[in-house]
């Protein structure tokens, strides 16, 4: 079992900055990788980056290229969104998930992720 647990969220208006953090709890010696994704009212949970506990290596979506950073502090189990030039479309509840093994629908799919966080509000005014 793992647990996750996010915080940092809030409100801020655009093109303000919020930094988000997931901390892990349990077995966090067997985690593959970690993602964010989010979720508006009416609308599915969208993916938008992932980090691999191997190498660091990170994966993002489109729409937040160059906006959003994810990184990871091995030492405190812990995984972080930085959010830059943040957009009222951005608003949302975001959600860490941690996945055991190899992605095999792909890290930018709900499927791959094998535990989730109870997720943060983030609120961008206009």
């Amino acid at each position: 079992q793992i647990q996750l647990v996010e915080s940092g969220g809030g409100m801020v208006q655009a093109g303000g900055s919020l930094r988000l953090s997931c901390a892990a709890s349990g077995r966090t010696s067997r985690w593959y990788a970690m993602g964010w994704f989010r979720q508006a009212p009416g609308k599915e949970r969208e993916f938008k980056a992932a980090i691999y506990k191997s190498d660091g290596s990170t994966y993002y979506a489109d729409s937040v290229l160059g906006r959003f950073t994810i990184s990871r502090d091995g030492a405190k189990n812990t995984v972080y969104l930085q959010m830059n030039s943040l957009k009222p479309e951005d608003t949302a509840v975001y959600y860490c998930a941690c996945a055991l093994t190899f992605a095999e629908y792909g890290l930018g799919d709900v499927r791959s992720y094998d535990y989730w966080g109870p997720g943060t509000q983030v609120t961008v005014s206009s």
